[in-house]
């Protein structure tokens, strides 16, 4: 995914690629970012336009940060909150009826602080169906988070977590099982 391992000495993104984030950028600012809180469907439209995968019933919020639609992929019926930060260096992945609640932080990319260069590092995270991100989570690049699985808020997600468990902290642990009462 990266494109220069020296990040002193040049850009860790192709043109191509800074190309594509300026464009989006100017779209995001003139018809996402300050579109009304109900057109679900027309921010949905323009991320589709920057190639990202949108299922139906998807309901991004206006306020919410995209680096990169085209690395993006959200399932049926999911919410992204306003003020979510989708940093998508990497491909993220969000299931069918996902939650993820204002503020927190989806983080692909960061930096290989043992190698000279300090070559950018861009991870995958999967977030699968169900799951809730509660507010002002931070998820480390390279996650999953596990179908069904609730992250409390301000937690901090290092680790992979299990499938239908409660999890928070810093670093997130598994706190107990999520259990569906109807």
């Amino acid at each position: 995914m990266s494109y220069n391992i020296d990040t002193y000495i040049g850009p860790s993104f192709s043109l191509r690629n800074r190309i594509g984030r300026v464009t989006w950028g100017i779209v995001y600012l003139l018809f996402f970012r300050y579109s009304p809180r109900p057109l679900h469907a027309w921010r949905a439209f323009l991320l589709r336009l920057f190639g990202a995968e949108i299922g139906k019933g998807v309901h991004v919020y206006p306020r919410a940060k995209i680096w990169a639609p085209w690395t993006i992929k959200i399932g049926d019926e999911s919410g992204i909150s306003d003020d979510v930060n989708l940093y998508s260096q990497a491909p993220i992945t969000i299931g069918k009826r996902v939650v993820i609640s204002q503020g927190s932080y989806i983080c692909t990319g960061t930096h290989d602080y043992m190698k000279r260069g300090f070559p950018l590092r861009a991870l995958p995270i999967i977030i699968e169906d169900y799951a809730w991100i509660a507010t002002e989570v931070f998820v480390h690049p390279g996650v999953a988070i596990g179908e069904g699985s609730v992250v409390g808020a301000r937690s901090v997600v290092t680790k992979d977590t299990e499938p239908w468990m409660v999890c928070a902290g810093f670093p997130c642990k598994p706190i107990k099982e999520r259990i569906i009462v109807d």
